[in-house]
């Protein structure tokens, strides 16, 4: 039987046990069918993307995060609606993320310090986020009999590549802690799979891209370059805007990760996720310029330290293995985000 729930309480794990059993109609509590799915990192921009999908395609949903950079209202619609459950919750915490994943299938693993420049100013924190905080998904996963853990790697951890497009065989050599401490959790995700037999799928994101991405700090450069727009302020381009980068629409990495769950006997594998096209920072801004119709203008700051000049993805091996198809031309998401925006404005301003 197929539940609609009426209830669905904010769980705190600081302030209480955890339990996924789920309130249903008439007060009985019951354990929900499979599929189950914990999105870790689910209030922020990919994970919250991927938690509404996951609901429409007939998962049960899951949500952890510590909200230091997600927001619940991410999630609002879905959670209100008693669609996903939400946790708060640190993956730091092995106790509480040991009882977090009992009962269920599948763990899509997203939480994550992603600031570069946030993890030189702060290597500790970020190795005990990205390092520690998964091998402790990793060890519970394992203990709990979950089936399958798909872990959201970057293609930082290739460093300045040798060739373009970078393939998965591409050497690795990280160049800042952020890339350090993803290439180590790509480590354990695979020892776990060999020694302890856990399913585990490594998806290597390029430079994403869509809405509810932040700008704070150094964020995306497509969110960065949509809040000056927003402000009337220039786009502000570190170097000269040469630097290449594979821009992937949100939606294209949310197909590729339901594939790596869904997909049969790719447990351990490495999949480089991108729309294997190279566009230049300068060119990215001008179009953005364009499609706002906005004045704006460019300015050129110093080149920041731990930033990849040129990147692009192969991402041959994710077509024949996952059957993955990038199908979202860069023109086109960025249209449809910067149309969001102006709707978003637009309501803004009328409710005040």
């Amino acid at each position: 039987m197929i539940y609609e729930f009426e209830i669905r309480k904010i769980i705190d794990l600081d302030a209480c046990e955890h339990s996924v059993d789920l309130l249903a109609p008439g007060g009985a509590w019951i354990n929900l069918t499979t599929p189950k799915i914990l999105v870790t990192g689910g209030a922020g921009f990919i994970g919250s993307h991927l938690a509404e999908k996951l609901v429409t395609t007939g998962w049960k949903v899951s949500v952890v995060d510590d909200l230091s950079t997600g927001k619940i209202e991410n999630l609002q619609g879905q959670i209100g609606s008693g669609k996903v459950q939400f946790v708060k919750g640190d993956i730091r915490d092995g106790k509480s993320m040991t009882k977090l994943v009992k009962g269920f299938d599948a763990v899509a693993h997203m939480a994550a310090i992603a600031s570069v420049s946030f993890s030189i100013k702060n290597p500790v924190l970020a190795n005990d986020v990205n390092v520690n905080g998964t091998l402790n998904l990793l060890k519970a996963c394992s203990d709990a009999g979950v089936r399958r853990f798909v872990f959201a790697s970057s293609c930082a951890v290739y460093g300045e590549p040798h060739y373009l497009p970078i393939d998965e065989e591409h050497s690795t050599m990280p160049i800042s802690p952020y890339a350090v401490s993803k290439l180590a959790a790509e480590h354990y995700c695979q020892v776990f799979h060999k020694v302890y037999g856990l399913e585990t799928v490594v998806l290597r994101l390029f430079n994403v891209y869509g809405s509810r991405q932040s700008s704070a700090g150094e964020g995306g450069v497509v969110a960065r370059f949509a809040e000056c727009l927003r402000s009337e302020s220039p786009l502000t381009i570190y170097g000269n805007g040469s630097q290449t980068r594979d821009f992937v629409h949100v939606n294209d990495v949310v197909k590729a990760f339901i594939l790596a769950l869904k997909k049969p006997g790719i447990g351990d594998c490495v999949f480089n996720i991108g729309s294997g096209i190279p566009t230049d920072v300068r060119t990215l801004a001008e179009l953005m310029l364009g499609l706002a119709g906005s004045s704006s203008g460019m300015i050129n700051e110093t080149p920041r330290v731990g930033d990849i000049m040129h990147s692009f993805a192969n991402v041959e091996k994710a077509k024949r293995m996952l059957g993955y198809t990038p199908e979202t031309p860069l023109q086109e998401g960025l249209k449809s985000l910067i149309k969001k925006n102006a709707k978003a404005i637009s309501d803004n301003s009328a409710a005040t």
